[in-house]
C-alpha cells in the first residue's frame, strides 16, 4: 500500500518521486515481478496525518485504487521516479506496517455497469464546459483536449480534473456508479461556480487545498 494526501481515480496516470525507505522497498518489491501487468499496489488518500515520517498516517479512507506500475526510473541517489495508472477501486480492510513496506488487506469494488441518461452526461459536460470557462480566466485550464464519449469513462475524467476538496473528491470515488457520480460531479461544480461569482479569484476549493507532496 502507498498512501498519499491525494484521491486517485481508475484511468488516471500519476507521477510519484518516491524517496522514503519503506516505499523505496516496495518499489523494489514491485520491480521483482516479472509480468509488468502484475505489478500492482494500493493507494488510498490520507484522511488524517503525514505521507512521510515515523508517524506517518493516522487516519486513512478506506475506499482507494489499485495502482499499476508503469514506469520506473532509479536515480543515483537511491530514490525512484516512477508512474503508475490507476486500474479499479479496492476497500482497504485492514492496513500492516509491519513488513519493510505498508501491506493491505483489500476487496475489489467492481464498477457496475449501468445505462446512464443521456441528460445526465449531457449536464455533466455542459456544467464543466461552463467551469473550465470561468477557471480559464484566471487560473490554468484543469483538462486539455475533448472529454471522453463514454459515460463511465466521462465520469472518472471529470472527478480527476475538476479541482475540488479531498473529501469532495472521495465522494465521487465512492459514488457506486457512473450515473450517480456524474449528477454529483455537475453539482459539486455547480457549487464552485456559485461561489466564485461571489469571489471571483480562485476555485473555492483552493481555499481549502494544501500543497502535497506525493510520498
Amino acid at each position: 500500500m502507498f498512501p498519499l494526501n491525494a484521491v486517485l481515480f481508475p484511468g488516471v496516470s500519476l507521477p510519484l518521486r518516491v524517496f522514503e525507505d519503506r516505499y523505496r522497498a516496495l518499489v523494489h518489491h514491485l520491480l521483482r515481478i516479472e509480468d509488468p501487468t502484475e505489478r500492482l499496489f494500493g493507494s488510498v488518500a490520507i484522511r488524517a496525518g503525514y505521507e512521510v515520517g515515523d508517524h506517518g498516517a493516522q487516519s486513512l479512507f478506506r475506499v482507494g485504487v489499485r495502482m499499476q506500475l508503469t514506469e520506473v526510473e532509479e536515480n543515483e541517489d537511491g530514490t525512484f521516479d516512477v508512474v503508475a495508472v490507476g486500474r479499479d477501486r479496492i476497500q482497504l480492510d485492514r492496513l500492516s506496517t509491519r513488513d519493510t513496506f505498508p501491506v493491505g488487506e483489500v476487496r475489489e469494488l467492481p464498477e457496475p455497469t449501468v445505462a446512464v441518461e443521456q441528460h445526465v452526461a449531457d449536464a455533466a459536460r455542459a456544467t464543466f464546459a461552463a467551469y473550465r470557462m470561468v477557471l480559464g480566466e484566471i487560473a490554468t485550464d484543469p483538462y486539455q483536449g475533448d472529454l471522453p464519449e463514454d459515460p463511465a469513462y466521462l465520469s472518472w475524467t471529470l472527478a480527476a480534473c475538476a479541482p475540488l476538496p479531498m473529501t469532495e473528491r472521495q465522494q465521487l470515488l465512492e459514488a457506486d456508479d457512473a450515473s450517480e457520480r456524474l449528477i454529483l460531479v455537475t453539482d459539486l461544480l455547480r457549487s464552485e461556480l456559485r461561489a466564485m461569482n461571489v469571489i471571483p479569484s480562485l476555485p473555492a476549493s483552493e481555499v481549502a487545498r494544501t500543497k502535497w507532496s506525493p510520498n
